[in-house]
């Protein structure tokens, strides 16, 4: 473990915005918060927690908003539950029920006014203190059997500064995302971020580079963050933030890295993905897939 820019390497706790309406998803949101939304028979917010613990974040903090109660009762015991099923000796669907119970230590923030992600993070400031830490937005979700917080965690470890994950996209699909400008390294999975742009026009996107809902932090963003002017819509930018961190000095906490991720990653606040991610993590399942995979066969074919 090393200590960068007076900043100790190791990062423990991170951090989940998790305000937002889900308006793509009206009526389903309407009632339910869009991270509960089912990603095969589990919600999609548990497949973040459980990315962050298996990457040794033990410590999450969720940024909240009115509406999320489910998400804070499906972290919680259920102990009417948990005891009708410990009567019935149905120790399967019991472990289920309070693996989500057990995954790590939870806190709740709540945002308030939607201001942003960057608004949201800064939010986290009191929780996580003068730490180096993580933001995984709920809305990608990574599959488990491609992990790349490991990887960002050990440029952070060797470099300091911050790390943001990226990956390539279609030129015409940049103007969704943030985009960076970058110089290469050694490394081929490794560049040095420049610059950023959110959501660039076509004609001006520095890369074909898209940053993704995965955050290393160095804790000099939350000064940044605290001085940064809304932007677009009226909302404080992280991309504003990072802009700044970029150009800042080592000591200070400044340099910004992306590692750029090849393996499968599903947009789960976007329909088609979402339903595109359910299908595939079921097809692969061994108490679904089987069947599934017979059944697609002959839908598919139904179709020609």
């Amino acid at each position: 473990m090393t200590t960068i820019g007076g900043y100790t390497g190791a990062v423990r706790k991170a951090v989940v915005p998790a305000a937002g309406l889900g308006t793509r998803f009206l009526p389903a949101t309407k009632a339910t918060p869009k991270e509960m939304l089912p990603v095969v028979d589990k919600p999609a917010i548990q497949y973040v927690v459980e990315e962050a613990v298996a990457a040794g974040l033990d410590d999450v903090l969720f940024i909240t908003g009115r509406s999320k109660r489910p998400l804070e009762d499906h972290f919680d015991r259920n102990f009417e539950l948990e005891e009708a099923l410990s009567r019935k000796g149905d120790e399967e669907r019991l472990a289920l029920v309070t693996e989500s119970t057990d995954l790590a230590l939870i806190h709740y923030v709540r945002q308030g006014d939607p201001l942003g992600l960057g608004h949201a993070v800064l939010m986290a400031q009191s929780h996580v203190g003068n730490e180096p830490f993580a933001v995984l937005l709920g809305d990608d979700l990574i599959d488990p059997r491609d992990p790349v917080l490991p990887r960002m965690l050990a440029i952070r470890e060797e470099f300091g500064g911050s790390v943001i994950c990226l990956m390539e996209v279609p030129r015409e699909s940049i103007s969704l995302y943030g985009c960076p400008a970058v110089t290469p390294t050694d490394e081929a999975d490794v560049v040095i971020v420049t610059d950023l742009v959110e959501k660039p026009d076509v004609a001006d996107a520095p890369s074909t580079l898209a940053v993704i809902g995965r955050y290393l932090l160095d804790p000099a963003a939350f000064a940044v963050l605290a001085r940064t002017e809304p932007g677009r819509g009226g909302e404080i930018q992280l991309t504003d933030a990072l802009r700044v961190l970029a150009t800042m000095p080592s000591e200070e906490g400044g340099g910004v890295r992306g590692v750029v991720f090849s393996g499968r990653r599903y947009d789960t606040g976007d329909r088609l993905s979402y339903l595109q991610a359910s299908i595939m993590l079921a097809s692969e399942r061994e108490d679904l897939g089987p069947d599934l995979r017979d059944w697609l066969k002959e839908f598919v074919a139904g179709l020609q």
